[in-house]
């Protein structure tokens, strides 16, 4: 880790001058020697550090969406070419550059934030072994050493031995405590975020390896950060969970205002989109009206939060305008009206005791009409026709082949004998 910090050494300079502005500021209201000011410090590095980086994160949340809206595509490229590595490749770099995707640009910036994390590292190694670095001088470097925060010297370490700290003015339980407890949550907000993501802003329609390998790195980076983390001095661990909580509350805000098309986020911004329209009866946000005019303009192509969305205003009486806005609208509760009138019913399938019970009874029926069939050709028929075994007992006639036992239903006269 220290020759990886070594590299970025460059802009120790500039990372270390920015802690001293922001220090002098604190240290006038909490002190100069404290951990407050050179906590607070550092945490005023991440800030100004992740305003800069904010049009890299909108970036990567336009990569990740476009990304994930070609897995698809990219699937059947694999699965056409499986046996042509080099023309596989070819093709997805054609298709990459057809939509204007770039893979590369969901690590933008974590990239970008690579050299101030090992450049901050490098300070505070620096701090710890008493050695002055970029702005910070002698009297500068022994009040950094003396800042402990909830007990922990800025630039102790979980692995540090008993002496190293005791050199610190600190006790080993303290820093093993603190920057356990700091590891836990750096690992717990990284796995957060990860699982925010996945659950809320992804498109659920489409199954991809691509969410298979995302929901892995949801496990593995909190242990890679976990493993790593006893290495990282206490002003580190306060940088990296800073990030990490801020890389939290950014994303929430973007699932919240700009969800990914079909995910669950999607679903619920509508949701609260539709309740508000039709509780004003318009849309007053710009952003807002944006949203329903991309709606509108899509046409059949809506996916199925959006058909949601524009079916919630039609039975509220409302139409959703190109402009973006919504308006009242009767066609449109008549048009949903009919659609529901014409909606063809399936019929409900019987249980088996229902279908039974139902064959008995017609059945039934039709041995009822048989027989007060016979009784009427029985009246009908002349008085003085007498059987010809009159006073002779009936003899008992045997069934013919494939006829049924027993006393056998009288055939109607037309019928042939």
């Amino acid at each position: 880790m220290d020759t990886i910090a070594s590299l970025f050494s460059f802009i120790t300079t500039p990372v270390s001058w920015i802690i001293v502005q922001f220090h002098k500021l604190y240290g006038a209201v909490f002190g100069a020697d404290t951990g407050w000011a050179w906590g607070l410090s550092i945490v005023s590095l991440v800030v100004l550090i992740r305003i800069c980086l904010i049009p890299l994160f909108v970036k990567q949340i336009k990569s990740m969406r476009n990304m994930q809206a070609l897995q698809p595509k990219m699937k059947a490229i694999q699965e056409r070419y499986k046996s042509d590595k080099q023309r596989q490749s070819e093709e997805m770099m054609k298709l990459y550059k057809e939509t204007g995707t770039n893979p590369l640009s969901s690590c933008l910036p974590i990239l970008a934030q690579s050299p101030f994390f090992f450049a901050l590292y490098y300070v505070l190694s620096n701090i710890a072994s008493g050695k002055t670095v970029g702005v910070i001088n002698e009297s500068l470097l022994d009040s950094a050493r003396q800042a402990h925060i909830f007990g922990a010297p800025l630039a102790s370490k979980f692995t540090d031995s008993p002496g190293k700290v005791e050199a610190l003015q600190a006790s080993l339980t303290d820093v093993r405590v603190v920057t356990a407890i700091m590891i836990i949550m750096m690992s717990a907000s990284q796995f957060y975020t990860q699982r925010q993501l996945m659950a809320k802003n992804v498109d659920l329609t489409v199954k991809t390896p691509y969410m298979q390998q995302q929901k892995m790195l949801m496990y593995i980076f909190p242990v890679i950060f976990a493993v790593m983390g006893i290495n990282f001095p206490v002003g580190v661990l306060v940088y990296w969970l800073t990030t990490n909580v801020w890389t939290m509350g950014q994303q929430m805000y973007v699932i919240n205002q700009n969800p990914t098309p079909g995910s669950k986020a999607q679903d619920q911004y509508l949701h609260r989109l539709l309740k508000g329209a039709t509780a004003r009866g318009e849309v007053r946000s710009r952003r807002k009206r944006n949203v329903v005019s991309a709606i509108v303009a899509k046409g059949p192509d809506r996916n199925d939060n959006e058909r949601r969305f524009i079916s919630g205003l039609a039975k509220a009486g409302f139409a959703a305008q190109a402009d973006g806005n919504v308006a009242k609208s009767d066609t449109a509760v008549a048009d949903v009206e009919g659609s529901a009138a014409h909606k063809r019913q399936q019929p409900k399938r019987q249980t088996k005791a229902k279908r039974h019970t139902a064959g008995a009874q017609s059945g039934a029926k039709t041995s009822g009409d048989t027989d007060s069939e016979a009784i009427s050709l029985r009246k009908e028929a002349p008085q003085d026709a007498k059987p010809k075994t009159a006073g002779k007992p009936a003899a008992r006639q045997q069934p013919k082949a494939g006829q049924r036992k027993g006393q056998q239903r009288p055939k109607h006269p037309s019928s042939k004998k």
